[in-house]
C-alpha cells in the first residue's frame, strides 16, 4: 500500500467584489447584520456569461499541476466536486478534461456539498493507496450566485455564499510518514431537506398531483414548473439555526475522530483548516478544542461560503502565506448538505 500527499495546490476566484454593503442595494440587509450572523465581509461573484464553475475549476487546476510538477498530461485521473455543475448532466470532470485536452481519462463527479472536497480527497487517497492511479486532480469549484435569490425573501442564503476554486494534485508519497494520515466520513440523511434545493428534481411529479400537466398521459412530467419558480420552490432552502446545531456538534467530533485515530491531540495540530460555513462555527470549534488563532486558518470574511470549493482555496491561501510547511500535521474538515461531514488529518 503506498500512502499519499498532496503535491500541489492552488486555487481561483473571480475578479467581481461584492461587499455586504452592495448586497443592500437589492434586498433588506446591512454589513452589521451579516457580519453579526456569518462573519462575512465581502464575497466574489463570477462573471454571469463568461465564467462557469468548470472554467473556475481549470483556472484552479492549472496553479494545482504546476506546483506539483507535472503537466496535465501526466494527470490520470479526474474527480471533480460541486453542487452547481454547468449541466445537470453531464459533471464537470468530463467538461474540465475536454478544455484542458486531456488523455481519455476517467472523471468521476462527487456531489457532497460542503464537505465535497475532503470526500473527493478521501476517494483519490484510496486510489494511490492501491496504484490505481499516481497522479489525480481533485477539483471542488462553484459558481453559486447565478442561482441566488437576491430579494429579502432569500436575504437568509444569498448573503453566505461566494464562487470560487480549488485544487489539489495527489501523488505518492516519497518519504515515511508522510502524506495523508487517515480520512473519516459520515452522513446522516434523516433531516436532508433543512438545507437543501428541492428543485429541480426526480421527485418534482409531487408538486403535479392534482394539476397533472398532460391529462391524457400516465407518464411524463415537468422537470419544473412556472409555479415552482414563482412561489420560490425551486429556489435554496436552509433552517440556519438547525445546521448550526448540528454543525457544531459534528464539526469536532469528527477532528476528534481523525486525531484519535492517530494518536494525536488537538495540541498536536498545526493547522486547523475548516470548511468556510460560517465564522461563528468555526470560532466556536476553535474555542472548544482550545487552539490559538495562528493554528485556525479562515477566510470567509473575503469570500463568503464557497461550499465544495472553501476548503482547498483555504489551504492553498494557507499555503502560499507559508502557514503550511514540510512536516506540519495539517487537518481539514467540513460539514454540510445532506447531512456529510468529514475529515482528514495530514502530515505534510
Amino acid at each position: 500500500m503506498y500512502s499519499s500527499k498532496i503535491a500541489g495546490i492552488g486555487h481561483y476566484v473571480p475578479k467581481n467584489v461584492y461587499t455586504n454593503n452592495d448586497l443592500s442595494r437589492f434586498m433588506e440587509t446591512s454589513d452589521e447584520w451579516i457580519q453579526e450572523r456569518t462573519g462575512i465581509k465581502e464575497r466574489r461573484f463570477a462573471d454571469r456569461y463568461e465564467e462557469t464553475t468548470t472554467t473556475m475549476g481549470i483556472e484552479a487546476a492549472k496553479v494545482a499541476i504546476e506546483r506539483a510538477g507535472i503537466t496535465k498530461d501526466d494527470i490520470d485521473f479526474i474527480i471533480f466536486a460541486t453542487l452547481s455543475p454547468d449541466y445537470y448532466f453531464p459533471g464537470c470532470g468530463v467538461l474540465l478534461q475536454r478544455e484542458m485536452q486531456m488523455k481519455e481519462v476517467g472523471a468521476l463527479d462527487i456531489r457532497n456539498q460542503c464537505s465535497g472536497f475532503v470526500y473527493a480527497l478521501s476517494v483519490a487517497d484510496q486510489f494511490i493507496k492501491t496504484g490505481m492511479y499516481k497522479n489525480i486532480l481533485v477539483v471542488g469549484s462553484e459558481k453559486h450566485s447565478f442561482a441566488m435569490d437576491f430579494e429579502t425573501r432569500s436575504r437568509n442564503v444569498s448573503v453566505i455564499f461566494g464562487d470560487g476554486a480549488g485544487a489539489a494534485v495527489l501523488q505518492r508519497a516519497t518519504k515515511e510518514g508522510q502524506g495523508i494520515l487517515s480520512t473519516h466520513l459520515h452522513s446522516d440523511g434523516a433531516d436532508a431537506e433543512i438545507l437543501a434545493m428541492h428543485y429541480p428534481g426526480a421527485h418534482a411529479n409531487k408538486w403535479l398531483k392534482d394539476k397533472p400537466a398532460f391529462p391524457d398521459q400516465e407518464l411524463g412530467g415537468l422537470f419544473i414548473t412556472a409555479d415552482q419558480i414563482e412561489s420560490g420552490a425551486a429556489l435554496p432552502y436552509m433552517d440556519g439555526p438547525a445546521v448550526f446545531k448540528k454543525a457544531v456538534v459534528k464539526f469536532p467530533e469528527v477532528i476528534n475522530e481523525a486525531l484519535a485515530a492517530n494518536s494525536y491531540t488537538a495540541k498536536d495540530i498545526d493547522l486547523l483548516v475548516p470548511h468556510q460555513a460560517n465564522l461563528r462555527i468555526s470560532q466556536y470549534v476553535q474555542q472548544l478544542l482550545g487552539l490559538p488563532d495562528d493554528k485556525v486558518f479562515n477566510n470567509i470574511q473575503k469570500y463568503g461560503n464557497t461550499t465544495a470549493a472553501s476548503v482547498p482555496i483555504a489551504l492553498s491561501e494557507a499555503w502560499e502565506a507559508g502557514k503550511v510547511k514540510e512536516g506540519d500535521l495539517i487537518c481539514l474538515a467540513a460539514f454540510g448538505s445532506g447531512f456529510t461531514w468529514a475529515s482528514a488529518l495530514i502530515k505534510w
